[in-house]
């Protein structure tokens, strides 16, 4: 294996290390790993319940197969900026969309995501982000419609027909606040359920209950989102121009 890359023995103990319940910092301290190593390679390749040492390894080296024959092709990334190591950010970016799988995000919607934000524009067209991502044009429209329909990126038109897909800076106040909404409407929907089920019978009582925990939550959540955006909010310097190679 490259170097730098975990051996077939580190995801064995990986393996060990997740039957015997201990959390990805512990074991990646076992292994003088980075934790975001340990949880990337784990969220890959099945999750804590379903990791495979032996297969975990082989899917790795299908892997750097592929890479290994598609790179005749040319590059498709953009050349790194600002002094950035092109393979930490790669490696970045991995964590980051498994860090989103894992929140319930689907694959493709997660690489989009997680392309987005790691732009320093925070805004590319669909072929850059199929460039980028090495994805057909049809995948990306997929994942950024379901991505828009969920308030997560905005779409931008520019001229002719040509649009770009971008993250706003505000993207996950607002995020924030629709799992509050969310939460609320359960909450909702929770109550409405006692007088149907009958005050004081055991279904209404936890109807009742669930009603009261949600409320306290969605409005715990909202006043937290509210109060973060106003104390904690960093305002970004000017963006910087994305390079060249983008401007398709």
């Amino acid at each position: 294996m490259p170097g730098g890359r975990l051996t077939q023995q580190e995801r064995q103990q990986i393996a060990l290390g997740l039957a015997d319940g201990l959390a990805y910092a512990e074991i990646a301290r076992r292994l003088d790993r980075p934790t975001s190593t340990v949880t990337r390679e784990v969220m890959r390749n099945g999750g804590p319940t379903a990791y495979r040492a032996d297969l975990a390894h082989r899917a790795t080296e299908r892997r750097a197969h592929r890479r290994k024959q598609a790179a005749p092709r040319g590059a498709k990334a953009p050349a790194e900026r600002h002094g950035r190591d092109p393979e930490a950010v790669r490696e970045y970016e991995e964590t980051l969309t498994t860090v989103f799988i894992a929140s319930g995000t689907p694959k493709m919607m997660a690489r989009v995501m997680a392309c987005l934000t790691l732009t320093d524009s925070g805004s590319l067209t669909a072929a850059e982000l199929a460039q980028r991502l090495d994805v057909s044009p049809a995948s990306v429209s997929k994942a950024v419609a379901f991505l828009e329909g969920q308030g997560l990126i905005r779409r931008e038109r520019q001229e002719g027909r040509r649009e770009r897909y971008g993250v706003d800076d505000d993207i996950w106040h607002q995020s924030m606040m629709a799992s509050a909404l969310s939460t609320a409407q359960v909450a909702e929907t929770s109550r409405q359920g006692v007088d149907v089920m009958g005050r004081g019978t055991p279904a209404a009582t936890r109807l009742e209950n669930v009603a009261r925990y949600l409320d306290f939550i969605s409005e715990a959540i909202t006043r937290a989102a509210e109060q973060a955006r106003e104390v904690l909010y960093t305002k970004p310097e000017a963006p910087h121009a994305e390079p060249e190679q983008e401007q398709l």
